[in-house]
């Protein structure tokens, strides 16, 4: 098949890394296949002056990481937008589809500090840097005492700002530290019982355009059904709650042996009251695993304060 196939992506080095790695999957699977990276600067992307504003804060949330690749898509400038799920909102602009998606990587949150190894070893009153309200939430259940500051930037941004003496310790992505290969820095890591992952963490996946059935062919021969279904049944979740960066959930879907298990929890802000709920079932395809995703949220949802999901 001969067919050009334009990636769009962020320029960060995490994002390029993602985006050449899909590139290749598709040359791999592909050899006649010609491709072309395309970079897109999204208001995503923080800047010093912006300040440590937190993503909750900023008008349009999570979706300021993809509203620029979304209408290069719409405008037809590229074909694919490669993205970190974690990062993508609730619902895609009508056209677009996200449905084809890498095998999940490591989906725990990494304790990252100069000085400590855990969140249990930081001093009284010790600050830790992280823009998530999620993250917030649960490191506040453990250590109500500790100070929560914003702290935006991409990862090596966000190590060089601690390491400057900003923050005692911060929290990342421990796929997003692999990727680019400064694992090392991590100290423990949050098992998915302790620090619910976010919708979608360890997780790339592939925007399109729903009426290129040609495009979908092609990436079809990259999607990992397991990772598929999963990711199904969290955004599911998170779209019942609809649920976005201004919400502190956490929800972690896994699979086997034909069994798709969920676990879901919203909380307040402030770490003092979780809404949980998890849910199991015989489950063989994506329409199965939205289902579940969508009862686990119901569940949550009728319990949940209803302040909390609207903050």
């Amino acid at each position: 098949m001969s067919q050009k196939v334009k990636i769009g992506t962020r320029g960060s080095k995490m994002a390029l890394i993602q985006a050449t790695d899909v590139e290749a999957r598709l040359k791999a699977l592909n050899p006649d296949i010609e491709t072309e990276i395309v970079i897109i600067k999204t208001s995503g992307d923080w800047k010093p002056g912006q300040g440590e504003q937190k993503l909750s804060e900023a008008q349009g949330g999570k979706g300021l990481f993809a509203k620029e690749i979304e209408q290069a898509l719409m405008d037809k400038k590229i074909d694919i937008g490669v993205h970190s799920v974690k990062d993508m909102p609730s619902f895609l602009p009508d056209g677009l589809v996200m449905e084809h998606y890498l095998e999940r990587e490591d989906c725990r949150d990494a304790f990252v500090s100069l000085n400590f190894h855990s969140v249990h070893d930081l001093p009284p009153n010790a600050v830790v840097g992280t823009s998530s309200v999620r993250r917030q939430a649960f490191l506040l259940l453990k250590r109500p005492d500790i100070k929560i500051v914003p702290f935006r930037g991409n990862v090596p941004t966000r190590i060089e700002k601690m390491k400057a003496g900003q923050v005692d310790a911060t929290i990342l992505s421990y796929a997003g530290m692999k990727r680019i290969e400064v694992e090392d820095m991590a100290g423990a890591l949050f098992e998915p019982h302790e620090m619910v992952p976010a919708c979608g963490q360890g997780v790339v996946g592939i925007e399109y355009r729903k009426s290129d059935i040609k495009l979908k062919t092609l990436l079809d021969q990259l999607n990992h059904k397991e990772t598929s279904i999963c990711v199904s049944a969290e955004r599911a979740a998170l779209q019942v709650l609809d649920g976005t960066c201004h919400a502190p959930i956490g929800v972690n879907a896994t699979y086997e042996n034909g069994y798709l298990f969920i676990n879901l929890i919203v909380a307040r802000h402030d770490g003092t009251e979780f809404w949980q709920a998890k849910e199991s079932g015989k489950c063989d395809t994506e329409s199965e695993a939205i289902r579940i995703g969508q009862d686990v949220a119901n569940i949550v949802k009728k319990d949940a304060d209803p302040a909390v999901l609207k903050i």
